[in-house]
């Protein structure tokens, strides 16, 4: 059932989304870039920190790890070291993060150096508010003149984008928060406030905790070949890449040639952070025009830690 949903999401991105999709402007006809389809990135956790300027946390717990002619990861002894992907520990010395976040990053990440694990956002079966989704290796956008929509590959993840709009003056409180974008020339903006603090909030899989006062701005632009080439050598310097046999039918298409996707965001949360800071997310095509269903099952035997997730319960039954 969900491969036949995304076929068909698939083509109504087609439908609303092509190179001759304009919107009218004070100057003239502006075309709208076409972000529309499947896209994905092979890293994990994903993050990217900015050229310069304060950036994301990131993990302690490191490796080595490079990458061979074909972009297949190959340990060597003498690679440099990126994230393992077996640890999150998050760095709670990072200079953006006020002191009880700190505290909350360095808790997790102990709980993940014993080997434990620590309980997150998507091992929980959650959904996921940005940035924190951001770290799915599939996403695919549908482009409508009146309307957005991304989907996550991970558990069906959905968030939906009003185009042109304001936030209301009023509105209630939820886990994606309320989205609005519009075009600034050749970029897509989308910008998120709204959250609402439910259990395992986080913006990252670190632990890093966020509060209602959480706004995130996206920037999506296409990059060309050599472009995104150099963005996602760029994201193996600090994060750990799958092997395309590990990407959940979302290996890429080593034979095209055509251009990417990156996404520059910045977030901001006076609760939380003592700065607002930046990270980048690069993706290019998949070999694939349809991916596997991957559900989260609340399982009260984790599949992966062998202990015991905190599935919710109700006090009284529902019959």
């Amino acid at each position: 059932m969900v491969r036949t949903f995304i076929i068909v999401a698939t083509s109504a991105a087609t439908l609303f989304s092509s190179a001759a999709f304009a919107q009218e402007s004070s100057q003239g006809t502006t075309l709208i870039p076409d972000f529309s389809g499947m896209w994905s990135h092979p890293y994990w956790p994903g993050f990217e920190p900015p050229p310069s300027g304060p950036g994301p946390v990131l993990n302690r717990w490191r490796m080595r790890q490079i990458l061979d002619a074909d972009g297949r990861p190959m340990p060597r002894a003498n690679a440099p070291l990126i994230s393992d992907s077996r640890h999150l520990v998050g760095d709670y010395t990072n200079p953006i993060l006020k002191p009880h976040a700190a505290e909350i990053v360095k808790k997790h990440g102990e709980m993940e150096s014993s080997g434990s694990g620590a309980l997150t956002t998507s091992n929980q079966c959650r959904p996921q508010p940005v940035p924190y989704a951001f770290w799915n290796l599939g996403m695919q956008m549908l482009q409508q003149p009146d309307k957005i929509t991304i989907l996550y590959i991970w558990d069906h993840e959905v968030r939906h984008i009003r185009m042109n709009q304001s936030h209301p003056a009023n509105f209630r409180p939820s886990t994606y928060g309320d989205s609005v974008g519009h075009y600034e020339g050749d970029t897509l903006v989308i910008d998120t406030v709204g959250f609402k603090i439910g259990p395992f909030a986080m913006v990252d899989m670190f632990g890093t905790p966020y509060s209602e006062a959480l706004h995130v701005v996206e920037r999506y632009r296409l990059l060309d070949y050599e472009a995104t080439k150099e963005a996602l050598e760029r994201a193996g310097n600090e994060n750990f890449r799958f092997n395309d046999d590990g990407l959940a039918g979302l290996a890429p298409d080593r034979n095209y040639k055509g251009k990417g996707l990156q996404l520059d965001f910045t977030v901001e949360d006076t609760g939380v952070f003592a700065m607002p800071w930046s990270a980048t997310i690069t993706y290019r095509r998949p070999l694939t025009t349809e991916w596997d269903e991957i559900v989260c099952a609340e399982n009260p035997n984790e599949y992966f830690r062998g202990g015991t997730a905190k599935v919710p319960v109700a006090d009284n039954p529902d019959f």
